[in-house]
């Protein structure tokens, strides 16, 4: 059993004795139980308070995030569930939201928000770094349309937190492959700089693709990306890297690459001097 389960149920139907469930399995929550050894991740967590409910809860936030094919989510966070029983308990984080039966959609046989309403309660119950982060990862995942979100805030206008969720849905980006990719994007644009396309492709005089730059700004060929650490313990990820470089930079790009050493003083100093040589 590689996915949690009621221990009654399994007691119940011959699956299991009580004996091997205390010896090869953990509790999760009251009666929901696990495989000794396995991960939990948030699909796990996840699954588990929906057990906990007795199958009558709603996923939500960042569970029903990951059951959505959403990458990136921690997996010591609790699950989010909108529930009745809200009594707490380590691992389960229970909301009293009201909800409407086109926001409900079912993943595995468990009734979870839909991207849109998973959106909408990113934006308005996390900061808003925090929830761009998520939303962006949510939206690579699925086919979520901003404008669905939007009229979901019109349908909840008055809900606690709607006005900062405004702010965050307007600085979604789907093109953000990971958070640190967010992060720069952000800092770029709350440091003045018009925001920046991401996912460019860029190619050379054959029409072969050269790149598919993080984000930047084409009119003017000047690029920012974030490098994690693959790309420089990776020996071949880092000999590709220096050649793309210089072939962006033959083709007339300046590419600014970060990393997780530089400051955000750092980076808005190279890129600000990137837009100035262009100037010049």
């Amino acid at each position: 059993m590689d996915q949690p389960f009621l221990g009654s149920e399994a007691i119940a139907g011959g699956v299991l004795t009580r004996h091997t469930l205390r010896r090869d399995f953990i509790a999760l929550h009251k009666d929901v139980y696990l495989g000794k050894g396995l991960q939990v991740t948030p699909g796990i967590r996840a699954k588990g308070a929906w057990l906990r409910s007795r199958r009558r809860g709603i996923l939500a936030g960042f569970s029903a995030s990951s059951l959505h094919g959403a990458r990136w989510i921690d997996a010591s966070l609790p699950a989010a569930i909108i529930d009745t029983n809200r009594r707490r308990t380590r691992g389960v984080t229970a909301w009293a939201d009201s909800i409407e039966d086109d926001e409900i959609c079912v993943i595995d046989g468990m009734r979870v928000t839909t991207p849109a309403r998973t959106a909408l309660d990113l934006a308005c119950r996390y900061p808003v770094d925090s929830a761009v982060s998520a939303i962006d990862a949510l939206a690579r995942a699925t086919r979520l349309k901003m404008a669905d979100v939007e009229l979901l805030a019109d349908r909840y206008r008055g809900r606690h937190g709607i006005r900062t969720a405004r702010k965050v849905l307007d600085l979604v980006d789907p093109g953000a492959e990971s958070p640190r990719e967010t992060w720069l994007r952000l800092l770029l644009i709350r440091n003045g700089f018009p925001r920046p396309a991401t996912q460019i492709p860029v190619y050379d005089d054959y029409g072969a693709l050269v790149a598919e730059l993080d984000m930047g700004w084409e009119g003017i060929k000047v690029a920012a990306e974030y490098e994690g650490d693959h790309h420089r313990t990776d020996p071949d990820v880092f000999n590709k890297g220096i050649r793309r470089h210089e072939e962006l930079a033959d083709l007339g790009w300046i590419d600014v690459r970060v990393t997780k050493r530089d400051t955000e003083g750092a980076v808005i100093g190279r890129v600000a001097a990137a837009f100035a040589r262009r100037r010049s």
